[in-house]
């Protein structure tokens, strides 16, 4: 199995992916398998019509214009197309299917997604069309469309018709043999590569969140405890221990944090009423507690998209060590629906965390060191970070709607003969604009943690990680006392939060 990582780096980066040389040998064997298998016998696809027309037979001279037929009957979706690197994931995951030899495709295909991926052609791929059984039949036969030389792509900046770019790229359209057409339009590989740029993204979204719950902690003169090795290991959640295991590294050579111990139990204290907070709001103490469930949730959301893209998810399978081919259903997306319905949820509860971290900056009552909304202008004249709130505070509440789950939302369809579907891929993309909102509040927010830092002048007390990051935001957005627009500053917080890549080169074995 490849793990994530290898395939994470590679989706994000424009490095050319190689084949080892034992693949083509081994696809062309299993096309030329099923080639001489299907000749006496009816095999599904192949020479029968699809779906609940399975039952009518399909003659000779048609069987090649069947292949075509699915690809553009199905290429029916609507909306804007996925983003060219879920596009690139998308191909790569069908891709990885096809290698495995189980598909019985002419390796005409291989050798087509592999040019499409390595030019950086990404075929035009609707939003909507996939109910997430038979696969994302609607939006992969989009992805066929352009293999055959029609259809748009997304090519150096612009979109373009398939046919004008294949031809000066001297590329020829692919021709579908045997049941080229239905391998490709039946999987799981949309709704996969959706999970897995979300899982990346996720990653970085803990990241921030873990930095940022410091930082408020920071400017909080919150005591250090709540992070304490010894309270979390009590709770026996790896997500909780490697939160606060995380946020103690963090935190190292912060002058901000206080020590419990030398400030309340090492010294008498005779006054009725203590000045500082014996213990903070949950938002900024339970921190471990609420983003750890986060990072367990990520963490399973990442196996079950890596089990998926691993597997051999068409219909029917062809296997030439049993020499038999199998029909079933593994091109049912349950498996991702449910983990993006979840992973939604656990990004929806970060967002919340930083919402409520945010008003404490906002709520001059609740903080008791700052002015309203962080104001460094004159109060009434001024207004700080006061309607920046309001963009996250509905903004959160957007993704609290979106959070409800897709995987029960089965409607049956296709003359009932899909009765209970998946909906993965529409489970996927709800995730990946909670997940998307997400970086829209953090940007905000970022911003009001640097405008609170300049308010108490903590800049130099603050730790090496958390220093860094206020440094970042200053660079993008500069102190400001004077109100002016802020929806171009956000916009540049969230491009820097979302944009880092790391660079590696891929080899498929």
């Amino acid at each position: 199995m490849i793990p994530f990582q290898h395939i994470e780096k590679f989706i994000f980066n424009d490095k050319p992916i190689k084949l080892a040389d034992n693949i083509m040998e081994h696809v062309e064997k299993s096309y030329h398998f099923l080639e001489n298998f299907s000749r006496d016998k009816i095999i599904y696809g192949v020479n029968t019509g699809f779906g609940p027309m399975a039952q009518y037979r399909i003659i000779a001279k048609d069987l090649n214009a069947l292949q075509y037929n699915i690809v553009r009957s199905h290429s029916s979706g609507t909306g804007p197309s996925l983003k060219p690197i879920e596009v690139k994931a998308a191909m790569l995951t069908r891709l990885f299917t096809f290698i495995r030899g189980y598909s019985g495709v002419h390796p005409q295909v291989v050798e087509q997604l592999l040019t499409f991926i390595n030019k950086g052609i990404y075929p035009y791929i609707p939003e909507h069309g996939s109910v997430g059984a038979s696969g994302d039949l609607v939006q992969l036969a989009h992805l066929a469309l352009a293999l055959i030389g029609e259809g748009e792509v997304f090519y150096q900046g612009q979109w373009q018709p398939t046919d004008i770019v294949l031809f000066n790229e001297g590329i020829k359209p692919l021709r579908l043999h045997l049941r080229d057409g239905l391998a490709l339009c039946n999987g799981t590989a949309v709704m996969t590569a959706i999970g897995l740029v979300n899982i990346h993204q996720s990653r970085k979204l803990l990241h921030f969140a873990m930095l940022t719950s410091l930082l408020i902690n920071e400017i909080a003169s919150s005591y250090d405890d709540c992070f304490a090795e010894k309270l979390n290991n009590l709770k026996f959640h790896k997500g909780q221990q490697n939160v606060a295991a995380t946020i103690r590294k963090m935190a190292e050579g912060s002058r901000c944090l206080r020590d419990r111990q030398q400030e309340l139990y090492e010294q008498k204290h005779s006054e009725k009423i203590l000045d500082a907070k014996v213990q903070p709001y949950y938002s900024l103490r339970c921190v471990p507690q609420v983003l750890g469930p986060v990072w367990d949730t990520i963490d399973n959301a990442q196996e079950v998209i890596m089990n998926e893209f691993n597997s051999i998810d068409d219909n029917p399978i062809v296997d030439m060590k049993t020499k038999n081919v199998y029909h079933g259903g593994n091109f049912h997306g349950d498996y991702v629906s449910l983990e993006m319905d979840k992973l939604k949820i656990a990004v929806t509860k970060l967002t919340m965390l930083a919402e409520r971290q945010l008003n404490y900056i906002c709520h001059d009552r609740i903080n008791g060191i700052l002015p309203p909304f962080a104001n460094l202008g004159k109060l009434g004249l001024n207004y700080g970070i006061q309607a920046m709130q309001f963009t996250a505070t509905s903004t959160t509440a957007e993704s609290q709607t979106l959070s409800n789950p897709m995987y029960v939302h089965s409607i049956p369809n296709n003359n009932d003969n899909q009765d209970i579907v998946s909906m993965g891929t529409n489970s996927a993309l709800l995730a990946r604009k909670v997940i998307d909102n997400a970086f829209q509040v953090m940007a905000i927010y970022s911003i009001g943690l640097a405008q609170a830092v300049d308010c108490l002048k903590l800049k130099r007390k603050l730790s090496k990680q958390t220093s860094a990051f206020y440094q970042k935001i200053r660079k993008i957005v500069p102190t400001f006392v004077d109100d002016t627009p802020k929806y171009q500053d956000i916009q540049n917080v969230y491009n820097w939060l979302i944009s880092e890549q790391e660079e590696t080169e891929l080899e498929l074995q």
